[in-house]
């Protein structure tokens, strides 16, 4: 199943909507057949809340949202008829239900989600701590000069706001000329000038912000008087700034550590500009990343990053802002800085976790945040962010109370009205709700992973990451099947994958380019750019080529060809060495878990039939302790002696044995083939009816009647479609099927040392 990860506050409806349908334009085709598909969700995510709050009518409570998911057009047609439906329902209909039961009922509610089979959700605190968390505060008082710049910018902002009336659009505004003074106050006159000038782009907004709206800056005029008046004070500040000085020293005393890389977060562009400029002065190599740095240059940067400081072109501080360090993570870095903070939690996190994540080589990670007294900010860190624990342990998974808490913020510091005791009260009983709230339903979920035995989610996260990890699709691997591909198809002794390192060259003569080009063309033939790349290389009269079978040593040198499964050379390797009969081999392992002794196994190969088609290798053995371990053990078993081959009664056996496995995971197939046929049809229906809905509005509002013939041409092109693709998906729905092929039989005498 294809898989893409994003972090909680970065997807909402319309990016889930973007993802599924590039990653299941079958199932997910348009915007009408997406809401059908969600629909249900939200009734789904009430009835879960239902469930946690345990509240005295909780059961009716979660039952009435199950009558409305019923109701839905998705619920109608696949959710209330299913077993697992009815299974909840009558169960939230029994008397004398337990803490217990609430617990299992949630986890059957949860899988009731019809993306379900989509969307793999691993929350942060299910896979556990990866390192300790070391955060520290770091005040910096403001100069007599600032504090005037500062307070006097409060009083003008306080003057627009009630001449505009609090309109949305100044508010925002307001707010971030308000946090930009507190991050940096050399960076107010440079973002003042912008939004006078109209030179604050759409990009620079967004990551000023805590959400990704849209916001109208068109009123400038209004107040271009007040905020002149605030740019030419901004621009005669006092050189001298403590915050910067005591930022220096805590980049120069890193320099003096082993491990000298820090992380460096604003979310102002300005301020990042300010450091960067301070930095360089101070004779540190530092690089700056931002949303409009393309992406070629944020990996280089990434790269630069990672380098050792011994190396001339390694950089040892990288600036960023949060848009900038998407999709960049930094293990090897254990000192983040928040020069400035979010007012969104789960932003937060996510900068954190771009250092404390899985692979980081430290056992801790520092966090150090420069706070300002008298700022919103400060007020914020004090009576907020730093008491829900947000800097000391993850909090992801918490996040429809951390998108309450967002907005609450947001209400309490932009407020003028408040006086600065009440601010802070409201502030502590905020901080103080989302507390209880968030140890409720961590207790809660500590129960559920304890029933269910995952009461040490390190170890379950960690194996399902093993098993993720291939040992077959490994770059160990791959390099193994193109180097044996290579040498058969050469027929040569030498080595043409050259380099021990992750960048690797590979170099072929012409006439050896010659023979891989006559395989290449026996591919089914592709326009994908990587296909045609590999074409265009063999065709030319290079010798050499940059590859890599390493992904990360892609990411960080995109010019290097990647050799991944779905590389035309990979793919040729793996047609070459495909087998017509099944192997006959004897093996030898050594574990201390798997009972000694000689075990007759077989390997077969699954070739999944029908709308979605797929191949699996399958493990058969007769001990019943070996089997589940087999595929394991094969990555570390050497060849053994020829006299322990099968005979022809221990094969038929092992074939027996596999039908059993074959014949149930057939019947299971097919019926999940029938049904996700069922579901492509309904997206499909969904998805025509507004096309054609929309073809017949045109057609009642054409003048023309050229236009009108036209769009009723149209709109029978568009049922015509719709037919043939309806009887498409009916024959594939009587196409599924497993086919098998063995491909080895042999035995594997382990021993326990």
């Amino acid at each position: 199943m294809p898989r893409s990860t994003a972090t909680p506050v970065q997807l909402g409806s319309e990016d889930l909507f973007t993802l599924l349908n590039v990653l299941r334009p079958d199932l997910v085709i348009d915007r009408p057949s997406f809401d059908q598909m969600a629909e249900p969700n939200r009734h789904i995510n009430t009835a879960i809340q239902h469930c946690r709050a345990g509240r005295p009518l909780w059961q009716q409570e979660a039952r009435a949202c199950l009558d409305a998911i019923a109701n839905t057009s998705w619920g109608q047609l696949f959710l209330r008829e299913s077993p697992a439906f009815q299974s909840v329902y009558d169960r939230l209909g029994e008397d004398g239900l337990t803490d217990t039961d609430r617990v299992k009922l949630i986890r059957a509610i949860e899988d009731l989600y019809t993306f379900g089979s989509l969307i793999n959700r691993t929350r942060r605190r299910d896979i556990g701590e990866f390192t300790s968390r070391k955060p520290e505060t770091l005040t910096v008082e403001f100069t007599e000069d600032q504090r005037r710049l500062h307070d006097d910018l409060l009083d003008v902002i306080a003057r627009i706001l009630t001449r505009c009336h609090g309109q949305q659009n100044v508010k925002f505004l307001m707010t971030t000329i308000r946090r930009q003074a507190a991050s940096c106050l050399y960076g107010l006159a440079p973002l003042l000038s912008d939004i006078l000038t109209g030179k604050l782009d759409r990009l620079e907004v967004m990551e000023a912000g805590d959400s990704d709206d849209e916001t109208d800056l068109t009123f400038v005029d209004q107040v271009r008087a007040d905020i002149e008046d605030i740019l030419e004070r901004a621009r005669n500040l006092d050189a001298r700034d403590p915050k910067v000085e005591a930022f220096l020293k805590v980049l120069i005393d890193k320099d003096k550590r082993p491990n000298n890389k820090a992380l460096v977060f604003s979310t102002f562009r300005h301020t990042l500009s300010y450091l960067d400029a301070h930095a360089r002065r101070a004779g540190i190599r530092v690089g700056l990343v931002h949303g409009d740095v393309p992406d070629e240059d944020r990996a280089d940067l990434r790269r630069r990053f990672a380098l050792p400081r011994e190396d001339g072109n390694a950089i040892d501080v990288l600036l960023s802002s949060e848009v900038g360090c998407e999709g960049l993570d930094f293990q090897f870095c254990d000192l983040l800085v928040n020069y400035d903070l979010p007012w969104n939690p789960m932003r937060i996190e996510q900068r954190i976790g771009r250092i404390d994540r899985f692979g980081q080589q430290s056992v801790t990670v520092a966090i150090v945040n420069l706070i300002t007294p008298g700022t919103v900010d400060a007020a914020i860190y004090d009576r907020c962010l730093w008491r829900i624990g947000v800097f000391q342990h993850a909090v992801g998974g918490s996040e429809e109370i951390l998108g309450k808490i967002t907005s609450e913020l947001h209400d309490i510091a932009e407020s003028f009205t408040l006086s600065e005791d009440e601010r802070a009260q409201r502030l502590q009983q905020l901080s103080d709700n989302a507390i209880r709230i968030i140890q409720e339903e961590q207790e809660l979920e500590t129960r559920q992973s304890e029933l269910f035995g995952l009461s040490v989610p390190n170890q379950s996260w960690s194996d399902e990451f093993e098993a993720a990890e291939s040992f077959w699709l490994s770059p160990a691997s791959l390099q193994g099947c193109v180097t044996a591909y290579l040498a058969a198809r050469l027929d040569s002794e030498g080595s043409h994958v050259l380099g021990d390192k992750p960048l690797k060259t590979l170099r072929l003569s012409q006439e050896a380019r010659d023979l891989l080009l006559a395989d290449f063309k026996r591919l089914p033939r592709s326009l994908d750019p990587i296909a045609r790349a590999w074409e265009k290389w063999l065709k030319g009269d290079k010798p050499t080529l940059s590859i890599t079978f390493d992904q990360q040593a892609a990411v960080e040198n995109p010019k290097v060809v990647h050799l991944s499964v779905v590389h035309p050379l990979v793919r040729q390797a793996a047609r070459h060495l495909e087998i017509s009969e099944p192997k006959h081999v004897a093996l030898e392992a050594v574990h201390p878990d798997i009972p000694a002794g000689t075990h007759p196994f077989a390997l077969y190969r699954w070739s999944k039939h029908g709308v979605k088609q797929d191949e699996v290798l399958i493990a058969v053995a007769d001990d019943a302790h070996v089997e589940p371990a087999l595929l394991q053990l094969l990555q570390t078993a050497s060849d053994a002696s020829s006299e322990h081959l099968l005979d022809s009664a221990q094969c038929e056996a092992l074939e027996a044995r596999h039908y059993e496995k074959w014949s149930t995971a057939r019947a299971d197939h097919i019926a999940e083939n029938r049904q996700l046929v069922d579901q492509r049809i309904q997206s499909l229906t969904v998805s025509h009816q507004a096309r054609c809905q929309a073809i017949q509005d045109q057609i009642m509002r054409a003048t023309n009647d050229k236009i009108r013939l036209m769009k009723q041409s149209e709109l029978l092109r568009a049922n015509a479609d719709f037919d043939r693709r309806v009887v498409e998906l009916q024959q594939a729905a009587d196409s599924g099927d497993i086919r098998a092929t063995p491909v080895v039989f042999g035995t594997l005498s382990v021993s326990e040392t």
